[in-house]
């Protein structure tokens, strides 16, 4: 069986996909049933940065551009049927499909994306825009006809197509908007494949079929039903035949299982995720205000040691800082290793740590360790730091909560030290150093704390066009919030993707936050 496994494994890598070979023709109808183990907490895809939101809620609109699984790394358009860059770089205009239209049947054209944009950009008061630090140089946006959006830039910045296709930034009503900016956060309007139909909470979500959907023949499903359930049930599920897909990832025992039972109507792909859990440090909250203190906290994490093992029982592996491990523009290893907490030596990063904490004069340190109640990787990790610290006299009470609450509790700043994580949909660092910044400069910047050295090289590495000074930026920054430990990387994911192969049409990419609006997925009959 392990023979099989190991085919699949390199026919999903070679394919880059779900592993089929030849083209085959989409069969329509039928119910897409997946399993999702966490649930929004609110419906708005502005403030929301969580796969228990995209999962569930991405089918249901449309975005300006996009990635698809087939031309991954490139963007694809959505919304946009064309689009071209001044030579400047200075502004960018977007051509709209025409035809496109709401789920109440009233037509989407470029006031609705300008409105959707301006919220995001620069939200009302009141408003959570969790990616508004990534378009801080983006100026006006300009609407000269029904069809046709401008973004004016303030000065060039990098990736900005790729910035622009954001599975977050949902295209929603500017009439609604208009009525009440904060509707999208308790209702679904939008463009995409699929139609709201209910939400049970605890329970599940399902969607419809949407028949005036502007792209012909699409979407193939009837509909889709999302399960919120425990990451122990998606096993079972998956092995009995009532989920027909989980889009996050497995454990490497949960692939060992599902290929044993399933041989051959499973496909799998591993890879590199663009994801890491953080431990992040409230520096409102003394003692964690002392840089000492929350070096010495790093410093007691042996990452070497607990990417090796729970590499092969988790979604977690890899060691690298806030620029993913093999990404073009992380630390080389060998500078990585010299900052506190990534060395190699775990005993003499631990002395290191017990000397620290007696000269920041904290003597039997004890804190709430704020975690989310997923079992993987959040239970793993959080039960691996509390053997950490406890190595150097360190005391921590594990506090687990469902979505809702730990995110109420991390935003509102009500916690000691808390398991976060890094994640968006590529390895930009615009995207990826986001909880690395000042409060003031990102509503995610959860450690609550100032530094205007942090603020100004992300700021300077985003007007950074040549690839090379950009990269030397990056660096700087890297190390920088690294050594000052506001928050810092615990481990990064590794994504194995397990599917029956009757799913079709869909991509395991390097992001769970890419794919999934389910426009072109099919099920092959049973």
């Amino acid at each position: 069986m392990r023979k099989t496994a190991s085919w699949l494994l390199a026919a999903a890598a070679g394919f880059g996909w779900s592993g089929i070979a030849v083209a085959e023709t989409p069969v329509r109808g039928g119910t897409l049933n997946f399993a999702v183990v966490a649930e929004p907490p609110n419906y708005d895809c502005h403030s929301n940065t969580t796969f228990g939101h995209t999962h569930p809620i991405a089918p249901h609109y449309s975005t300006l551009l996009k990635f698809h699984g087939k031309t991954y790394p490139d963007v694809t358009g959505d919304l946009a049927e064309t689009w071209a860059a001044a030579p400047d770089g200075m502004s960018y205009t977007f051509k709209l499909h025409k035809g496109i239209k709401f789920h109440d049947g009233s037509p989407l054209t470029s006031a609705d994306v300008k409105a959707s944009y301006e919220r995001i950009i620069r939200p009302p008061e009141g408003i959570v825009s969790a990616r508004r630090s990534y378009y801080s140089d983006f100026g006006d946006i300009e609407t000269p006809d029904d069809q046709t959006v401008i973004f004016k830039m303030k000065t060039p910045v990098a990736g900005v197509l790729q910035l622009l296709a954001s599975p977050f930034n949902c295209i929603y009503s500017a009439a609604k908007l208009k009525e009440n900016p904060r509707y999208p956060e308790r209702e679904i309007m939008g463009s995409g494949a699929f139609t709201f139909v209910e939400h049970v909470r605890g329970a599940s979500w399902a969607g419809k079929r949407f028949d005036q959907y502007f792209k012909p023949g699409l979407p193939y499903l009837d509909g889709y039903k999302a399960f919120f359930v425990k990451s122990p049930t998606v096993l079972t599920g998956l092995l009995g035949g009532q989920f027909d897909a989980e889009f996050r990832f497995r454990s490497p025992g949960e692939r060992d299982q599902l290929v044993a039972k399933l041989g051959d109507k499973v496909w799998v792909k591993e890879q590199p995720l663009t994801s890491a859990l953080i431990i992040i440090f409230n520096t409102k909250r003394p003692p964690f205000d002392n840089l000492k203190v929350r070096q010495a906290l790093s410093l007691a994490v042996d990452r070497w040691g607990g990417g090796a093992a729970l590499g092969k029982i988790s979604a977690i592996r890899y060691v690298g800082g806030v620029a993913r491990p093999g990404y073009e523009m992380a630390l080389p290893e060998d500078e990585l290793v010299k900052i506190p907490g990534f060395g190699k030596d775990a005993a003499a990063a631990r002395a290191e740590a017990t000397k620290l904490l007696k000269e920041a004069g904290v003597d039997k340190l004890s804190f709430k360790l704020l975690n989310r109640s997923a079992t993987d990787p959040y239970t793993t990790a959080g039960v691996y730091l509390l053997d950490q610290w406890r190595r150097i006299g360190v005391t921590a009470q594990h506090e687990q909560y469902e979505t809702a609450p730990y995110q109420a509790a991390l935003t509102g700043g009500n916690f000691d030290v808390a398991i976060e994580f890094i994640s968006d949909y590529t390895d930009d660092p615009t995207l990826q150093f986001t909880k690395m910044l000042s409060k003031r400069v990102s509503p995610v910047g959860y450690s609550d704390h100032q530094d205007d050295k942090v603020d100004n090289l992300y700021k300077a590495q985003q007007r950074a066009i040549d690839p090379v000074e950009r990269k030397r930026i990056v660096n700087e920054l890297d190390r920088h919030v690294l050594t000052m430990s506001y928050a810092v990387p615990f481990l990064w994911f590794q994504r194995i993707t397990v599917q029956p192969t009757r799913l079709k049409g869909w991509y395991a990419m390097p992001s769970h936050y890419l794919g999934q609006d389910l426009s072109d997925v099919w099920l092959e009959p049973k």
